[in-house]
């Protein structure tokens, strides 16, 4: 049963994670660079992340990927790239459940979401993915299939 979102806040798909996670009324939160950094400047204080004590971007992800019971990666590419693919790498190396979810594939995203989250009993999920500058368009894509997953749970999940 999903009860917290966490991910990194970075613009785009974590920050879709975060904002739904608020929206739906579940815990959320996840680990941050020192000085709450993203593209967009500083990470808002609605926010409730953990600031770590560097300012790298890897070591944020791999706290992220650690910390949550499984991984859900956002694109509207079927291939991934830069931290994408270290979060991915990450997961795998972690032998943690991670599932890539893009617009391109002809299977339902929200489905797919929720047959991974039921399957693997995740109760928080890490939510990643591309910056808005890289990919725009994945910020509302994330959102979307979040809202149709919650929409769509099983009701055991309420």
């Amino acid at each position: 049963m999903l009860q917290k979102i966490i991910s990194g806040a970075q613009t785009g798909a974590d920050r879709a994670g975060l904002d739904f996670a608020i929206e739906a009324g579940l815990g959320h939160g996840g680990f941050v660079p020192k000085g709450r950094k993203a593209e967009d400047g500083r990470i808002d204080d609605r926010y409730q992340l953990i600031e770590l004590p560097t300012a790298s971007y890897p070591a944020r992800t791999k706290r992220n990927v650690r910390e949550s019971g499984g991984t859900a990666i956002f694109s509207l590419n079927a291939a991934l790239s830069g931290g994408s693919i270290l979060t991915l790498n990450y997961a795998k190396g972690a032998k943690k459940p991670v599932i890539h979810l893009h617009a391109s594939n002809k299977a339902d995203p929200a489905t797919q979401l929720k047959d991974f989250i039921a399957s693997n009993q995740i109760e928080t999920l890490n939510v990643a993915g591309p910056r808005e500058s890289k990919e725009p368009g994945v910020y509302e894509f994330t959102l979307a299939v979040l809202r149709r997953y919650w929409k769509e749970r099983p009701r055991q999940e309420s």
